[in-house]
C-alpha cells in the first residue's frame, strides 16, 4: 500500500508540474541519445583496439617465423638429434621475443617423413592443444598464409580474450611443422573497460549537468507562467486587483502586459456591470415600494366592493370577483419582486433555528388542503413518525413547500400526489411528486429561470407570478442546500428539497431519490 501511494503521488505531481514533466522528457530523450552514442563509441573502440592488436600479431608472427629460420639455418647436420636440439630452443626463443604482453608459444610436428616421430613438439607452459581445434590446423595445413582467429584463455585465473595465429615451418630435411602463436589481449580489454567506465561516469556526470540546466531553465521559463496560472485563479476568485510585474519586451512581458490589459478591460466591466446591477435592483425595489401606496388603496376598495357585492348586479359582481383576484395577483407579484431584488442585492440572512421538519411539512399540507380538494386532487404522504430536527428558517420553508405543493396540484391533472420526508446522518429531504404533465429536457433547464412557464397558455387559477420556483431555489441555496427536479412529458415531476441537519454541514448527500412514480 505504501507503494502504490508513493507512484500515484509521483504520478500525480508528474502530471500537475510542467516544469517536472520537461525535466523527465529532456533528461530521459538526452539518457537516451548518451546510452547509444556511448554505445557505439564503445563498439567502434573496442573494434579499433581488436583490429590493431590483430594487426600486429600477424607482424610479430612473420617475424617469428623468420627467426626460427634463421634459427635452423645454422644446423649443418639433419639428424634427429640435431634438429631436437634445435627444436628445443624455439619456445624459449619466442617467448623471450614477444611485445610487452605474453606470447606463448606450440611448435607442434606434423611431418609425415620417416623418423619423424622422433622430433619433439614443444609448447610453453600452460598452453592446452585443446585451444588449437583440428579445423584451425586443417586451414593451416592447406595454406601459406599466417592464419588468426579469436579464442578465450585463462590468465592468472582470469577469462581473457587471445588471438591465435598460425602457420607453417619447414625444418632442414623436409620435415613439416606448425607454429601456433597465442597473443592474450588483456591490456585492450582493459583500456577498453576503462573507456567503458569513462563513458558511463561521463554521460552520468553529463546527464546531470544538463539535467541541472534544464532545471534552471526551465524554471526561468515556467515562473512566469505559474505567475500567470495563480494570477488567472485570484481573478476568477473575485480579485480584480490583481496584477502581472511587466519586465523586459521579451514573449512573457508580452503575455504579462495582455494579461494586465485584460484584467484592467475586465475590472471596469465588471465594475459597469455592478453599477448597473445596483441600479436595476435599486428601481425594482423603490418601483415596488412606490406601488404599495396605491396598491393599497386599490385592495380597501376592491375589499368594499367585495363585501358589497351581494347587492351589486350579476355582470358587476363578476367584475368585483375578477378585480379581487388581479389584486392579489398583484400584491403577491409586488412582494415576489422585493424578495428577489433582495436576493440580487445579497440582502437575504435566514433565521436559523431548530424545527421539527415533519412538523413544517403538516402544516403546508393543512394550508394546501381545502385547494387539493377544489381541484380533487388527494395528497399521499410517507412521513416517518417522531421528530426530525435540523437547522431551518421555517418561514423560507414553509414558501417553498408552499410553491412545490401548488404547482403540482395545478399540473396533476386530479391524479395523486405524493410527498416524502426523509433523513440521515447529515441532511433532510422533502419530495412532492405528480403524475401530470410533466416536462421534457428542454423545460427541465428552464424551470428555475424567472417568469417561465412551461406552457404559457394554460389557465391558472392560483395567479402566479412566474417568480415561485426561482425564489424557491433561491431559498434552497441560502440553507446551504439543493432544490432539484427530473420529469418525463406525460408521467408526471418530481422535486426534490434537500438542506443539511446543521448549518456548516458540506457534501450532503439526499436520503431521498430523484424519480418520477412509474
Amino acid at each position: 500500500m505504501g507503494l502504490s501511494r508513493l507512484v500515484k503521488a509521483a504520478l500525480d505531481l508528474f502530471r500537475s508540474s510542467l516544469q517536472i514533466r520537461a525535466l523527465v522528457y529532456i533528461v530521459a530523450l538526452t539518457g537516451t541519445a548518451l546510452v547509444v552514442l556511448g554505445g557505439a563509441l564503445s563498439i567502434t573502440i573496442g573494434n579499433g583496439l581488436f583490429s590493431t592488436r590483430t594487426e600486429h600479431t600477424l607482424l610479430e608472427s612473420a617475424r617469428a617465423k623468420s627467426q626460427v629460420d634463421r634459427l635452423f639455418s645454422e644446423y649443418a647436420g639433419y639428424s634427429t638429434w640435431e634438429l631436437n636440439q634445435g627444436i628445443a630452443t624455439v619456445v624459449p626463443e619466442l617467448e623471450q621475443t614477444g611485445v610487452s604482453q605474453s606470447r606463448s608459444v606450440a611448435f607442434i610436428n606434423a611431418s609425415t617423413l620417416p623418423n619423424a616421430e622422433e622430433l619433439a613438439s614443444p609448447r610453453s607452459a600452460g598452453v592446452q592443444l585443446n585451444l588449437i581445434t583440428k579445423d584451425f590446423r586443417q586451414l593451416v595445413q592447406q595454406s601459406d598464409e599466417i592464419q588468426s582467429q579469436t579464442i578465450q584463455i585463462q590468465l592468472n585465473g582470469e577469462t581473457v580474450p587471445a588471438v591465435l595465429t598460425g602457420q607453417r615451418v619447414e625444418l632442414p630435411g623436409g620435415y613439416d611443422y606448425e607454429l601456433y602463436l597465442i597473443y592474450d589481449m588483456k591490456n585492450e580489454q582493459q583500456s577498453l573497460l576503462f573507456v567503458q567506465w569513462t563513458l558511463f561516469f561521463g554521460g552520468f556526470i553529463s546527464l546531470a549537468i544538463i539535467g541541472l540546466s534544464t532545471y534552471l531553465v526551465t524554471n526561468w521559463l515556467v515562473k512566469p507562467v505559474q505567475r500567470v496560472a495563480e494570477a488567472s485563479e485570484l481573478l476568477a476568485g473575485g480579485d480584480l486587483s490583481r496584477r502581472l510585474p511587466v519586465r523586459g519586451t521579451d514573449v512573457v512581458a508580452v503575455l504579462a502586459n495582455s494579461f494586465n490589459h485584460m484584467a484592467e478591460s475586465l475590472q471596469e466591466k465588471m465594475t459597469d456591470l455592478g453599477r448597473l446591477s445596483n441600479i436595476q435592483q435599486r428601481f425594482v425595489s423603490d418601483v415596488s415600494h412606490e406601488l404599495r401606496t396605491p396598491l393599497t388603496t386599490m385592495r380597501l376598495s376592491a375589499d368594499f366592493l367585495n363585501s358589497e357585492k351581494e347587492n351589486l348586479p350579476e355582470n358587476t359582481r363578476r367584475t368585483v370577483e375578477i378585480l379581487q383576484g388581479q389584486v392579489d395577483r398583484f400584491d403577491r407579484l409586488l412582494s415576489d419582486l422585493l424578495e428577489i431584488s433582495r436576493y440580487d442585492a445579497a440582502d437575504v440572512v435566514p433565521d436559523f433555528e431548530t424545527h421539527d421538519m415533519n412538523g413544517i411539512v403538516g402544516r403546508a399540507l393543512e394550508s394546501i388542503q381545502q385547494f387539493a380538494d377544489s381541484k380533487g386532487v388527494r395528497l399521499e404522504t410517507d412521513i416517518p413518525s417522531g421528530e426530525i430536527l435540523c437547522d431551518v428558517d421555517p418561514r423560507r420553508i414553509d414558501r417553498i413547500l408552499n410553491n412545490l405543493l401548488t404547482n403540482a396540484i395545478e399540473h396533476s391533472e386530479g391524479k395523486p400526489i405524493k410527498i416524502r420526508v426523509a433523513q440521515n446522518e447529515k441532511a433532510v429531504a422533502v419530495s412532492v411528486t405528480d403524475q401530470g404533465v410533466g416536462m421534457n429536457e428542454i423545460e427541465l433547464m428552464q424551470v428555475f429561470n424567472r417568469f417561465w412557464r412551461a406552457d404559457p397558455s394554460r389557465k391558472r387559477t392560483t395567479g402566479g407570478t412566474g417568480l415561485g420556483l426561482a425564489i424557491a431555489y433561491s431559498d434552497a441555496q441560502a440553507h446551504e442546500g439543493l432544490l432539484e427536479v427530473t420529469a418525463q412529458p406525460q408521467r408526471g415531476a418530481c422535486f426534490r428539497l434537500t438542506v443539511p441537519k446543521i448549518q456548516g454541514f458540506t457534501n450532503i448527500v439526499s436520503p431521498l431519490p430523484l424519480a418520477v412514480e412509474n
